[in-house]
């Protein structure tokens, strides 16, 4: 009997050491998406020369981090969230047109009938630019929702900053 009450109070202080040293996550914590990066990053042009006011053609390039995806210009769903490339009003250069790279079909291993339009990797936005004259620091904008095979993070907005100058 002495085995047993010694064996009993010392599993009993080892689920206690156990449970003292655990660490707890805050519920606030648990909810949050495990996804700590930037989905997508702008590489390139930080500098671009345009003829003032007349329409021209930047390239620019990202690149989606690995094992995510964002959806394409055109989703295969409506209800789905667009990656979209814009220039605020009053930066000096305003968005004559931009034209997206075709979406890759994929398929999740959780919903294999519905197919999904998205980006991955480096991917390109053809972009036609007006500029006034001189050099302006334009703050564009890339909005995109990421999703890794098992969730979404929430839609984001990311910076693309380009110094347009207009000759």
């Amino acid at each position: 009997m002495r085995k047993t009450i010694r064996a009993t109070a010392a599993t009993a202080i080892s689920l206690w050491v156990l449970a003292a040293h655990a660490q707890v996550i805050p519920p606030a914590a648990q909810n949050r998406s495990i996804i700590t990066t930037d989905a997508v990053q702008y590489l390139f042009p930080e500098q671009v020369s345009v003829p003032a006011g007349k329409p021209s053609p930047v390239t620019l390039h990202f690149r989606v981090a690995q094992g995510l995806h964002i959806n394409s210009h055109t989703p295969s769903d409506e209800f789905l969230i667009p990656t979209d490339f814009s220039i605020p009003d009053g930066m000096g250069v305003r968005l004559g047109a931009a034209t997206y790279p075709p979406g890759t079909i994929i398929w999740l291993a959780f919903e294999p009938k519905t197919k999904l339009s998205v980006y991955t990797g480096e991917f390109e936005i053809q972009a036609r630019i007006v500029a006034t004259p001189g050099n302006h620091l334009v703050q564009a904008k890339l909005h995109y929702q990421a999703c890794d095979q098992n969730q979404c993070m929430p839609p984001k907005t990311i910076n693309v900053p380009i110094d347009v100058i207009g000759k």
